[in-house]
């Protein structure tokens, strides 16, 4: 079993963090590391992985590896649990921020 999820990537963000669902479907997250030798894609899988309480390993880039625009594949998860858990996630990041 596997899903796949199209994001955007705002490599060299500040704060490393879920942003949200944009109107396309894809979500938005941005990570610390430059898009350097690969750092970027390394961070945008550590992010996933740590979100959605996998290992990082079952989280790969399939397409886009040079691009803002990503396609992800994550194995062991179906869509809708893919999507259920980044939405948890982007609520509780919200959440801990309004406090």
């Amino acid at each position: 079993m596997k899903a796949r999820l199209r994001i955007r990537v705002q490599p060299g963000a500040k704060r490393a963090g879920l942003r949200g669902w944009l109107p396309d479907g894809a979500l938005k997250l941005a990570v610390a590391a430059p898009p350097e030798g690969g750092r970027a894609n390394r961070a945008v899988v550590e992010l996933l992985g740590e979100t959605l309480g996998i290992r990082s390993r079952d989280v790969r880039v399939v397409q886009g590896a040079r691009s803002r625009l990503k396609l992800i594949e994550v194995l062991g998860m179906d869509g809708g649990a893919l999507r259920s858990r980044l939405s948890a996630a982007l609520e509780e990041s919200r959440a801990d921020h309004d406090e």
